[in-house]
């Protein structure tokens, strides 16, 4: 099977799974069109795992931080962990951090406190950047902004001269992602955007460049259809390439093609 697919944000790490439905889950993936993920880390545990898997795994990249549910068991020995990690080289960004006043778990103070130090951290060690944005959008972006995730002094610590900061599961307006397009941000999509009613992330897939673009799946959450209401999996990122390539009259290989393209780049693996 040709493997065409880079699932750039998922869950192999995640504590509902048993190891023994982890490893099928592993088995799944070398069998699917997958050639590459990013394991993303959410929590210490969950950070340590994707490392783990980075160093077993010769295809699973490690993504390390703190997520806004769990800030408020953040400390100083955790962010100076984090840091540690970052030094192998199959840790590939921080993340996923952000804002999240949906389900406000953590209080908003800490949530921005350690969002704010998690940016500084990888803007020092020079380091691509992977966001969790819910109902917070503008404040997160405005944060991204006041410490230096767009600078001109982050864009020449990448060869490509761009910022890199993914704006995971974008969930916002067509018009708003023109704003994070005009920063230098990519943009992640998954399986929402498969959904019969969701009509306001169509159109964003519509307005944004494909070489702005990251599929993913956030599994095990965010089923694609046909699978919504199971748990969701690596392999089914081909039906949010397929998706994109349906919106944008595209071959579904082209999408795949680019996509792998655009995540390498993102994450600077040759």
């Amino acid at each position: 099977m040709e493997k065409i697919l880079f699932d750039s944000h998922t869950h192999i790490n995640n504590d509902t799974y048993t190891k023994e439905e982890r490893e099928d889950l592993i088995r799944e993936i070398e069998e699917s069109q997958v050639a590459y993920i990013c394991d993303i880390g959410f929590d210490m545990p969950s950070s340590r795992l994707a490392l783990e898997h980075a160093r077993r795994l010769p295809w699973c990249y490690a993504v390390v931080g703190m997520h806004p549910h769990d800030s408020q068991y953040m400390d100083e020995e955790g962010f100076e962990e984090i840091r540690e990690m970052t030094k192998d080289p199959k840790v590939v960004a921080i993340g996923e951090i952000g804002l999240d006043f949906h389900y406000d778990l953590s209080p908003r103070d800490i949530q921005r406190y350690w969002f704010r130090r998690q940016i500084r951290l990888a803007n020092e060690l020079k380091m691509p950047i992977v966001i969790h944005s819910r109902e917070a959008d503008r404040e997160v972006m405005d944060i991204l902004i006041e410490e230096g995730a767009f600078s001109e002094e982050r864009k020449k610590s990448f060869p490509d001269g761009t910022p890199h900061v993914d704006i995971h599961c974008y969930s916002g307006s067509a018009e708003f992602a023109k704003e994070y397009l005009k920063l230098g941000a990519v943009l992640g999509v998954d399986g929402p955007l498969t959904y019969k009613n969701n009509k306001k992330t169509v159109a964003v897939v519509e307005t944004v460049p494909l070489e702005s673009l990251l599929i993913e799946t956030d599994a095990p959450y965010l089923t694609p259809v046909p699978f919504r209401g199971k748990p969701n999996k690596s392999p089914y990122v081909e039906y949010v390439a397929r998706k994109v390539a349906e919106i944008k009259g595209l071959s579904y290989e082209e999408v795949a093609e680019a996509t792998m393209k655009n995540a390498k780049k993102f994450f600077g693996i040759d």
